[in-house]
């Protein structure tokens, strides 16, 4: 059953994100940075993560984004600043439909949220940081069956404290 960590937007934190690396990175499959981690791209917090560049990195070895697989997962990650994130999902769905992705994780609007829009599923995290809803700074765990039937994800504060209100379960069958 893959695990994958979802972190964006911590803005300069260090030692919340090496708490948050620290509590799963054993137990799971991948740790997304979905960029403005403001830290270089060899930095000991990133280590591990499958980082992408935001608008606010000055790390230009950052990639400005990045496709993977986890089992039939198939990941696309952007920060969103290059894809108009913030007013239409549709440039980084056309992104993610060229490369065959089916999960899009982006972070740019500090708004955590999932939503699936035909056969592609979209998660931001939150911003750890500095978030701009009424919910407290997030990052997300996404878990999924083999045959992606169940698929789950949680948001949690840094402290680990899911937010109930934003748990998001769907199939991509």
């Amino acid at each position: 059953m893959p695990k994958i960590l979802i972190l964006s937007d911590s803005h300069g934190w260090t030692s919340e994100v090496t708490e948050i690396k620290a509590r799963y990175e054993n137990e799971v499959d991948a740790m997304i940075h979905c960029g403005d981690s403001e830290l270089d791209l060899d930095s000991k917090e990133l280590t591990g993560f499958k980082a992408v560049q935001g608008n606010m990195d000055m790390d230009f070895h950052l990639p400005e984004e990045i496709d993977f697989k986890v089992g039939k997962l198939h990941f696309f990650v952007t920060h969103g600043h290059l894809f108009q994130i913030k007013t239409t999902l549709m440039p980084a769905s056309y992104r993610a439909e060229e490369l065959g992705a089916n999960i899009i994780c982006f972070g740019h609007s500090h708004v955590a949220g999932a939503e699936k829009v035909k056969d592609q599923l979209f998660i931001n995290p939150g911003s750890i940081r500095q978030p701009r809803s009424a919910h407290p700074g997030s990052y997300a765990i996404l878990t999924a069956d083999e045959k992606l039937e169940n698929i789950d994800i949680r948001f949690y504060t840094k402290d680990d404290q899911e937010i109930s209100s934003l748990a998001y379960q769907t199939s991509l069958t």
